[in-house]
């Protein structure tokens, strides 16, 4: 099998920095799934998604964060249609089923969960989206309240606010307040697609090192003010970053994804009929870094993936977009604070 490449799924097959392959990917799962149902909206979505974070839409600057850039969207978008289909396909759930509109607003939530980076041209406050870190579900959230109204989805616009929280480390979980045991379970599958993505990207490691941790730098994260203004001190630096990391995925795994979400994850391997793909690439990914641990050869780490934030569109001047034009109205707007 040919060498996994960087900006592809865990297949191999998806480029995951390219939303017209995502796109294209979606629409096969979800119109399988759901063959009476309309996919414009979601289709609507991917191009608003695009514009976006590309500096197209207006009053935005386009994604600045380098971890959380296009890419790792796209990948956790993937994801999660990946685990609808699992769950929608799987004898577990007794026949209760999401259903196309739950898939959508799902879907649409993930292309959107880390909209809230997303910095404002009128922002004079803040010079860098990273700096939104700790308030970035929020953000989103407001964004999805503009956006699902002018997609067809205004009943779940105010869910969606909600179960983007499951993505992020704001609220606690049993703050969200969904009443529905179905968008609630939709909720974990996003939150789960989330973590699996990221953790499953080939280059996590180093995306962690080089990226990750200057943006909890500048996010208020590596170094925190506690309410007696103590100086907390999480990471010291990308190293200790990196040295955290094992701890951290095995406690993600374990309480965040299995406890308190309902081990959604298994809904993966319903999709790939039998395998988990997302969490044998975690598996091999934490070896290795255990490996660079304990003999102390941080020059193992030697991937240098491209970074798809506005600095590389700029670059390489990719400024239209990558999605087919056709006559698909535009959202008029989009608004966070």
């Amino acid at each position: 099998m040919r060498e996994r490449r960087s900006d592809y799924d865990v297949t191999n097959t998806v480029q995951v920095s390219d939303p017209a392959a995502v796109c294209a990917a979606v629409a096969e799962m979800y119109s399988a799934l759901f063959p009476r149902a309309n996919f414009l909206p979601i289709e609507r979505a991917f191009r608003e998604f695009e514009r976006a974070f590309r500096g197209h839409a207006d009053g935005f600057h386009g994604v600045e964060t380098t971890y959380h850039d296009l890419q790792h969207t796209l990948d956790v978008t993937l994801a999660m249609m990946r685990l609808i289909d699992g769950h929608e396909r799987a004898d577990d759930t007794h026949g209760r089923k999401l259903g196309p509109e739950r898939a959508a607003v799902g879907t649409i939530t993930a292309l959107f969960h880390d909209a809230g980076y997303l910095r404002k041209t009128h922002d004079t406050r803040h010079r860098h989206g990273a700096e939104y870190t700790r308030v970035h579900v929020t953000r989103s959230a407001r964004m999805l309240e503009e956006l699902l109204p002018a997609l067809g989805f205004a009943q779940a616009a105010p869910i969606a606010a909600e179960m983007v929280h499951f993505t992020g480390y704001e609220r606690p979980f049993d703050a969200i307040m969904i009443a529905d045991p179905l968008w609630v379970k939709t909720g974990h599958l996003l939150g789960t697609a989330d973590m699996l993505a990221q953790m499953a990207d080939r280059c996590y490691l180093e995306k962690c090192r080089d990226r990750l941790y200057q943006e909890f730098e500048m996010g208020g994260i590596a170094r925190m003010r506690a309410p007696d203004g103590r100086e907390v001190i999480n990471y010291r630096s990308a190293k200790d970053l990196l040295q955290k990391t094992p701890d951290f995925c095995n406690a993600t795994l374990d309480r965040r994804l299995g406890e308190k979400f309902g081990h959604a994850y298994r809904y993966m391997s319903v999709h790939f009929g039998g395998d988990n793909l997302y969490l044998e690439a975690i598996d091999k990914s934490l070896g290795h870094l255990r490996h660079v641990i304990t003999q102390d050869r941080w020059d193992l780490l030697r991937r240098k993936p491209l970074c798809y934030n506005i600095d590389h569109f700029r670059t390489t001047a990719a400024r239209s977009s990558h999605l087919v034009e056709r006559s698909v109205p535009r959202v008029s707007s989009l608004d966070i604070q």
